[in-house]
């Protein structure tokens, strides 16, 4: 351009469209613009394109539109001696021209219809001066060139016969960018028709609501079992040493529960438990009279040891006013005999471990101290005659006692036999004694009595050389029915009899009727029933030695005890 005046290139058309658009003829009066080369599209990266023809060497340049900038009566008709009129304000500064890049050798082919169109505006006269049809205006720049794969469309034109078109590939057309300027040739392949995403919608929140209630479910359930999703683990010790010392009520239990026993009664219509401990290897068995009293025959006799094993037994003998019996099992091996102790030596305090089996539970160990000593009991009397009753001079302890403890034995912590549980008080009772003593409420009140082992000793061995025990007796008849301090020796016996036994001791120690007896080796007795317990603490032939009251005057007897059968 050499006179000053801007030109806006314009992207040229395509083949077809130029070829259908006729082109304007030159200028007559040579003034206005002046025809200038068409520019070549800028290089771009295009996808690889099918072989064209080479175009000829020279090719007339096609036409071109230049706006130009005057006074508005003054300016040039565009394209055939029309003129467009552009406001001022649309005229903008042109930038400087850019060199336009090397053209690719050109179609021979069209060079004839090139020269056609020169003879032809290529569109009629736009009396606003728009840019042409189809091309943007100076304030847009051209969009990059987008040509489809394929040969060229031949120009069609006057002398030029349209070759035959080549048959395109069946498929579907290849993507490519969208071109808003280029010729309507290939269009867009057709958009995929769009499914229903509905049900797939549907099924999806399906399957995930059903996972998340089985997971949910599964964590649920895990966090109940185990309190949590964690692994709950609490401190605890190590294992240690599970020894104990001997003298510990772990230790004592450890070494008796083998020689205990508990012993099942049948008969009279009616069963019991109760409990014993093994004397010997022989296999004798030291109770309690009321733990076998019921039974007819050795077959109603069962015993079970610590082990579980079981076996029969047959009674030996019994007494019922020591409250003793000894039974005997036999083919029995391992047996293990208690130690027996000195019930002479234990004082109150001293430390004590009860077995037993309390309501049939068997192995039942409990521990406590020595509460009392020389607690003088009678226990049984449920005949009614006084056959029945048994009397104890007793250790008491508060070592828990219950019913079917009865014959079990009494340890001091060397782990030796001491006393054969055999009553307790129970309250609410009327004052019995026993296993219940009449009492509404059995139980453990921490009141419970054993037969010292010295006296059980001497019995049990009498029991088992003879079947019977002998009794130590003084030779006089009690006035059972004396209320006041003391035992008062009756002024008649049984059935009219001399209430002195004549020869007896204590007729040969200067007792008379009517005296009353207030001590005996030094110790208060306060009536009939504690006198009978303090001499069946004694073997017969001791000497004792009583105090007494006689018309208003103490006196000392000394006298040496005799003997009677048992029952």
């Amino acid at each position: 351009m050499n006179n000053g005046k801007p030109n806006w290139w314009s992207r040229p058309s395509s083949t077809p469209e130029a070829a259908r658009i006729p082109s304007p003829p030159p200028s007559g009066d040579g003034e206005g613009d002046f025809p200038l080369p068409a520019p070549q599209p800028r290089a771009t990266p295009e996808p690889p394109v099918a072989a064209v023809p080479a175009a000829p060497t020279e090719q007339p340049p096609a036409p071109s539109v230049v706006l130009t900038k005057g006074d508005p009566q003054e300016r040039g008709q565009d394209q055939g001696g029309d003129r467009v009129q552009v406001p001022e304000q649309a005229q903008v500064p042109a930038p400087e021209p850019v060199p336009a890049p090397p053209a690719p050798p050109a179609d021979p082919a069209p060079a004839p219809q090139a020269q056609a169109s020169q003879a032809q505006p290529l569109h009629a006269p736009d009396e606003y001066r728009t840019p042409p049809y189809g091309e943007p205006g100076p304030w847009a720049p051209a969009p990059p060139v987008q040509r489809l794969p394929g040969p060229v469309p031949p120009q069609q034109g006057p002398g030029h016969p349209v070759p035959p078109v080549p048959p395109q590939p069946q498929g579907p057309a290849p993507w490519g960018q969208y071109d808003p300027w280029g010729v309507g040739g290939a269009a867009l392949p057709p958009a995929p028709a769009k499914r229903s995403r509905k049900g797939l919608a549907v099924a999806g929140a399906l399957v995930f609501a059903l996972l998340t209630g089985v997971i949910g479910g599964g964590i649920g359930a895990y966090v109940e079992r185990n309190g949590g999703l964690t692994t709950v683990e609490l401190p605890q010790a190590a294992a240690e040493d599970t020894g104990r010392a001997p003298d510990s009520v772990a230790g004592i239990a450890a070494s008796a529960l083998p020689g205990v026993v508990t012993l099942h009664v049948k008969g009279s219509g009616s069963s019991g438990t109760g409990t014993g401990f093994v004397l010997n290897t022989k296999g004798h068995i030291l109770t309690n009279n009321h733990v076998v009293d019921g039974a007819r025959s050795s077959a109603d006799i069962s015993v079970t040891f610590s082990s579980g094993e079981t076996a029969r037994a047959k009674l030996v003998g019994k007494d019922t006013g020591y409250d003793l019996a000894v039974v005997q099992v036999t083919g029995v091996s391992g047996l293990k005999p208690l130690p027996l102790g000195n019930s002479d030596n234990v004082r109150v305090g001293d430390p004590v471990v009860a077995i037993g089996a309390p309501f049939d539970l068997s192995n039942t160990v409990t521990s406590g101290i020595i509460s009392a000593k020389e607690r003088p009991i009678t226990a049984g009397g449920e005949k009614g005659d006084g056959s029945d009753i048994s009397y104890v001079d007793a250790l008491q302890t508060d070592a828990p006692i219950n019913p079917g403890n009865s014959g079990g034995p009494l340890l001091d912590s060397k782990a030796r036999v001491i006393g054969i549980n055999s009553a307790i008080r129970a309250a609410g009772g009327s004052g019995g004694d026993g296993e219940g003593g009449g009492a509404s409420q059995p139980g453990s009140i921490g009141l419970g009595f054993a037969i010292p082992i010295n006296q059980g000793k001497r019995v049990a061995e009498e029991l088992i050389r003879t079947g019977k025990a002998t009794h130590p007796v003084i030779g006089v008849s009690l006035d059972m029915q004396y209320d006041g301090d003391g035992a008062r020796v009756g002024e008649k016996g049984k059935d009219g009899t001399a209430s002195v036994t004549p020869g007896g001791p204590a007729a040969k120690a200067g007792l008379r009727p009517g005296d009353v007896i207030t001590k005996v080796d030094g110790q208060r007795v306060h009536n009939g029933e504690e006198l009978i317990v303090k001499i069946r603490a004694h073997r017969p032939g001791d000497r004792l030695e009583l105090t007494l009251d006689r018309d208003g005057k103490e006196l000392t007897k000394t006298l040496t005890l005799g003997s009677s059968q048992g029952t």
